[in-house]
């Protein structure tokens, strides 16, 4: 059976790709696999999240549909939610609840482009986006990674990608794969940017609970809707990211054309996810508060160590998530990098190529899935080279 051509041509899914060397591989016990491929939080969601769940599968309405854009109680709760993290929220009229963040960058890319435009993506870029982008047909135009700026964007850099054709400024903040974060000046200057030139700025926010401090003000601006697409994830959130919950914070009117997509694509939420998001939204933020400081403290002792011990592995950026890393290899393509950890170290990751074009000597490490003893394993694996 043929396949359109600008499919073929998007690379394979990362992490299914990485996790098939697993295939048929037997670790010992005293080496055991460690996994630090995949940004998914070792811990179990809250009890009480997991108790409010099963009182709602006995619910037979939570079997029905939902409004296409989710339910309105959800939306005042996340409304809440923005206000409390954010000192500053849109309406509920400026929300869509999607099945994760996935969907909502396709919901908001596919009303925002049509095929041929352009959007600026800054290296290195969350696989998923220019894989969706190829997808629908859009040129990414990629804005170039400098390590010594832990590739943050530059605004003048960026200035000089936007033609006629431009549509967006994509951006993740903090960011997948670097950790690193948008400082807020920098967030408002991007948004007058993009203003300035009539384009959106789309950031994609997926790890801003383990921020301590609000991520922006942009939410306080007066005019934030006319220029600012927000894309959002509580999958991490709230640890239910087999749930899929995400959501599209947009102005009300692009929200009305996205929900024209959003009922051919999945008609809603489901309703189980949104039962979730409800709760979690109203009476977690203790809970997410205690985990946000948990992965801050789990970096910062992996960045303290990594930097301590000796290894001919150079720390490039960190934060959140995620350590950016250059492996020694000059010779090794970041897949056969990422191999050979497998096979040498027994420590799973993700190549930087992955991330976009010219960026095979790098390497992306996650510390969401492994304790501060198995982070103590790794840097001793990674001293072995």
């Amino acid at each position: 059976m043929k396949v359109a051509t600008h499919i073929s041509a998007i690379q394979p899914p990362p992490i299914t790709e990485v996790k098939s060397w697993l295939a048929e591989r037997i670790f010992p016990t005293e080496k055991p696999l460690l996994d630090m491929c995949q940004a998914v939080p070792s811990y179990a969601p809250a009890a009480e999240l997991i108790d409010h769940l099963k009182a709602a599968i006995s619910d037979p309405l939570t079997y029905k549909y939902s409004p296409d854009e989710g339910l309105p109680e959800v939306h005042t709760a996340v409304c809440d939610w923005y206000q409390r993290r954010y000192q500053g929220s849109p309406t509920t009229k400026q929300i869509c609840l999607t099945i994760g963040a996935s969907q909502a960058f396709w919901l908001a890319f596919s009303t925002l482009c049509q095929t041929d435009d352009e959007v600026i993506v800054q290296l290195p870029a969350y696989f998923d986006h220019p894989m969706g982008l190829q997808a629908m047909g859009v040129k990414v135009v990629y804005a170039p990674f400098d390590p010594d700026t832990a590739g943050q964007p530059n605004l003048e850099t960026i200035s000089k990608l936007i033609t006629p054709k431009t549509k967006a400024i994509l951006l993740v903040t903090p960011s997948n794969p670097t950790g690193a974060v948008i400082p807020p000046a920098q967030i408002e200057a991007l948004f007058n940017l993009a203003q300035s030139h009539n384009i959106s700025l789309v950031l994609d926010e997926t790890y801003n609970a383990f921020l301590d401090t609000a991520p922006h003000q942009l939410f306080n601006l007066q005019n934030w809707p006319e220029t600012f697409i927000h894309i959002a994830s509580f999958g991490k959130t709230f640890a239910m990211t087999g749930l899929r919950g995400g959501a599209l914070v947009a102005a009300d009117t692009f929200i009305q054309q996205a929900l024209k997509i959003q009922d051919s694509m999945v008609v809603c939420q489901p309703r189980p996810t949104q039962a979730a998001l409800e709760f979690g939204c109203r009476n977690l933020d203790n809970w997410v508060e205690k985990n946000s400081v948990t992965m801050r403290q789990r970096h910062d002792y992996f960045k303290t160590n990594f930097l301590a011990a000796n290894t001919n592995f150079c720390l490039t950026a960190s934060g959140s998530f995620f350590a950016w890393i250059k492996h020694p290899w000059k010779e090794l393509t970041g897949r056969q990098a990422a191999k050979r950890l497998v096979d040498e170290a027994n420590i799973i990751c993700l190549p930087g190529e992955t991330f976009g074009p010219g960026l095979e000597q790098y390497l992306r490490l996650s510390f969401g899935n492994i304790e501060i003893k198995q982070i103590d394993e790794a840097i001793c694996r990674l001293q072995q080279f």
